[in-house]
């Protein structure tokens, strides 16, 4: 039996979702676990999560005579690679980076580089059915930086990729350290009462 349908076969049989299998130099085989989506529900992989997997892959690997020296389970992380049309569904409406496996090219119709193949932006469904990613060239806005109404927004871009198309999708590891949320406006508040 293979090593993919080993550990696929064990992680899904625990109720868990294989994210990624990675196996390294030096024995190293690297586990990336997640629980499965259900839609409206935020659940997250804890270590005794991984302790369960952990356990369970030494014994199945064991039994299989699978040569490795050092096993590894994880979360898929803050930068989870998105790889099946699930995974897209799942994540719609986040801020991803993609790259494309060939540079757009004459396509990009000088809207961007020819020779671009890193993009990031929101993820999201096109009107054909399929995937594209839309993002605009606009400078991040600092806090307390003033902004000029008379100047232009940028414009929005979006390119439309087939999942084939791609050689690697993740979320952005993008983390607010201060916790801060966006301040309400006082009138919003007085239209509460």
């Amino acid at each position: 039996m293979a090593l993919q349908d080993i550990v696929e076969q064990t992680v899904t049989g625990l109720g868990y979702d294989l994210v990624e299998l990675e196996r390294s130099a030096g024995g190293l085989l690297r586990v990336t676990i997640d629980l499965p989506w259900q839609p409206g529900v935020e659940q997250f992989v804890n270590v005794e999560d991984c302790e369960k997997v952990t356990r369970q892959l030494q014994f199945a690997l064991e039994v299989d005579a699978v040569e490795y020296k050092r096993l590894e389970v994880s979360s898929p992380g803050i930068d989870r690679p998105l790889r099946r049309e699930a995974d897209f569904q799942r994540f719609a409406g986040s801020v991803v980076d993609i790259t494309l496996k060939a540079p757009m090219g004459a396509a990009s119709a000088g809207q961007v580089s020819p020779n671009r193949k890193k993009f990031r932006g929101t993820l999201e469904r096109s009107e054909s059915g399929g995937w594209q990613i839309v993002w605009s060239e606009a400078p991040e806005v600092k806090p307390g930086q003033k902004v000029s109404r008379k100047r232009a927004p940028a414009p929005v871009q979006a390119l439309g990729f087939a999942l084939d198309e791609l050689r690697e999708a993740r979320l952005a590891p993008i983390v607010d350290f201060k916790g801060r949320k966006p301040a309400v406006p006082a009138t919003d508040l007085a239209g509460e009462n």
